[in-house]
């Protein structure tokens, strides 16, 4: 079993002592209600958003956190790369979740697991959208604007809220470089 401070210094140890400059994305301002909800979710990688998207019309944007290894698609297990492709969202946990609420994507694809098959290893798994860790809200201020995940796709509280509420299992998620 991991314990918290491993996880912490997993996640803030590479940070404290060279924190990279990443410039912010021009971002729509999330709103506190979403009146429809939104039947895909796209994430850009390089531009670090998350977008709702709803009979074709963008409904908002969130800026995003990714593995700290945020360039490629995952391959393996470990690798500390966020997934590239069609997936879906397909459950979500508000209850164990280490992090402010959390939306499972259905990585890996049969393609993926084939690809990892094919090379003898594992692609990994369990990569969800989710908020800020619960046991580190109070640093959300030092962490969150720098990729920090081991693979998943990070917002803020407020952004998954929002997402939560629009976003219904089943949704497909594409995800881009």
């Amino acid at each position: 079993m991991v314990t918290l401070s491993l996880v912490f210094m997993a996640l803030l140890d590479p940070y404290i002592t060279n924190l990279p400059n990443v410039p912010e994305p021009a971002i729509i301002q999330p709103q506190f209600s979403i009146p429809q909800l939104a039947d895909r979710v796209v994430v850009y990688k390089q531009r670090r958003l998350l977008e709702l998207w709803s009979q074709g019309d963008r409904m908002h944007q969130y800026p995003i956190a990714l593995g700290k290894n945020a360039t490629g698609a995952k391959q393996k297990e470990g690798d500390l790369r966020t997934p590239e492709g069609r997936y879906t969202l397909d459950w979500r946990n508000n209850v164990d979740s280490l992090y402010h609420l959390s939306m499972h994507i259905s990585y890996p694809n049969a393609t993926d697991q084939q690809w990892a098959d094919q090379r003898g290893f594992s692609p990994g798994g369990l990569i969800m959208i989710h908020g800020q860790p619960n046991w580190l809200a109070g640093f959300a201020p030092v962490y969150r604007p720098y990729d920090w995940t081991l693979g998943c796709i990070a917002v803020s509280n407020v952004a998954m809220e929002e997402i939560w509420r629009a976003v219904l299992d089943g949704t497909p998620i594409d995800i881009y470089p």
